[in-house]
């Protein structure tokens, strides 16, 4: 049986996940969803693993949760409707939280869950082509598990017209109102996601993971004394570490620190 989550770790330790039902835009049913769920906890788990870029095989990024399977669910029991909806809920919530940073590679169409992917992941690159739409109004039912995520890409005001339009947007105005971070053509996609990697690659590990955590931190906090004693106990922590350290010192002996690999390295490795 093929594969519907496929994920692989190159040289350099960037993991790619593809979403691998082509034939239905990447359409998630329950056994992708827990394909996902664990892929990602296994990368989350591997230390060689520095970050993860999110692709739809095809010609679309996802089109969200598979009509057949929603259409099964109409005989569900309440709690089996509750069960199925807690697993992709949970799904988003691993790839939000995940303890390195995460691209989302879109091209093509991406719906309802979809987007919630889009949402949910760090950095969004999306090919010219890549068309949006928050469809669930349209079949009667609510965007609730990608709201959070979408809601804090896009705010509220934005989520009120296109969660209760259900309209079509294109890539540009997926970019005006903070979806995706970049556009770019379709054939100059991998390579503007090749360069996103070299930046990360050049930051230190544990800094991104701990800015990861300190985002929400202080977006949802109030500016008082009790921020303020939070961010600065957060960077005293970190300045005492022996990353912290090394990239002090890197910085200042004009070198590249320790978790750069240098490039006489790469080349050996690829004899």
């Amino acid at each position: 049986m093929r594969k519907k989550v496929i994920s692989q770790i190159d040289r350099d330790g960037n993991a790619t996940v593809m979403l691998n039902r082509p034939e239905v835009h990447n359409a998630f049913d329950p056994e992708m969803v827990e394909a996902l769920t664990s892929a990602l906890k296994k990368l989350e788990a591997d230390p060689k693993v520095r970050a993860v870029v999110i692709v739809g095989a095809g010609k679309s990024f996802c089109a969200g949760a598979d009509i057949e399977h929603m259409k099964k669910s109409a005989t569900f029991s309440p709690q089996q409707n509750f069960k199925a909806a807690q697993q992709t809920a949970r799904m988003l919530y691993t790839l939000h939280k995940l303890g390195k940073p995460t691209i989302a590679c879109v091209r093509g169409a991406v719906r309802g869950g979809g987007i919630g992917l889009v949402a949910a992941c760090d950095i969004a690159i999306a090919s010219r082509d890549a068309t949006f739409r928050l469809s669930e109004v349209k079949l009667g039912i609510i965007p609730a598990m990608i709201s959070p995520y979408v809601i804090a890409a896009i705010g509220e005001r934005y989520a009120h017209r296109y969660m209760l339009s259900g309209e079509e947007f294109d890539v540009a105005e997926a970019f005006r109102i903070g979806l995706v971070h970049d556009i770019v053509e379709e054939e100059a996609l991998n390579a503007a996601v090749g360069r996103m990697l070299a930046h990360l690659y050049s930051s230190g590990p544990n800094a991104l993971v701990a800015i990861k955590q300190l985002i929400p931190v202080s977006t949802h906090a109030m500016i008082d004394d009790a921020i303020v004693d939070e961010t600065a106990r957060r960077i005293a922590e970190v300045r005492a570490t022996p990353e912290a350290q090394e990239g002090l010192s890197a910085f200042l002996e004009k070198r590249k620190p320790a978790w750069v690999e240098p490039a006489a390295k790469r080349k050996t490795k690829k004899r």
